[in-house]
């Protein structure tokens, strides 16, 4: 009669070798995923960052709110600012910004009307969040707003 086989051996091979095999996996999956940041100097943003705070903040304590919408009617995005700051001739621009993916990130320069607004067509723009990113200055003094707006597909 021969003596029962022992397993354990056998067992603990086969679990360091699923072990390995899991970790190349792994590591496979990992390198060959993107990690794009979804800015190139997404750092040096980072620290001029309280700037933006600033300026977002000057803007939310206007009489007149500025804004920016998206127009589904019209597939465009509405820029809207205050009327003084259109007629002492506001200068900025407008940052659409995809957090999804950097390269169709867009800048704008603000052209407003005489009453305070601005029409951007976004005919061509993928449909999808998008951040609209306004800064402008006016009489020495810095203003931004940013704003989410959801892009829909233009039916055809």
């Amino acid at each position: 009669m021969k003596p029962p086989r022992n397993l354990w051996p056998l067992g603990i091979i086969t679990a360091f070798g699923f072990f390995i095999a899991g970790t190349i996996a792994l590591i496979v999956i990992s390198v060959s995923s993107r990690t794009d940041l979804v800015a190139m100097d997404y750092y040096e943003q980072e620290i001029r960052y309280q700037g933006q705070m600033d300026r977002l903040g000057r803007a939310q304590n206007l009489p007149a709110k500025a804004t920016a919408a998206y127009d589904d009617a019209r597939h465009a995005i509405q820029i809207s600012l205050p009327r003084e700051h259109a007629s002492a001739g506001a200068q900025g621009d407008v940052h659409l910004y995809r957090p999804s993916a950097a390269g169709l990130d867009q800048r704008v320069a603000l052209k407003l009307d005489t009453s305070g607004l601005q029409t951007l067509d976004a005919a061509n723009l993928r449909p999808g969040l998008w951040k609209v990113k306004v800064a402008w200055t006016v009489a020495g003094h810095d203003y931004a707003i940013e704003e989410t707006v959801i892009v829909v597909a233009k039916p055809s």
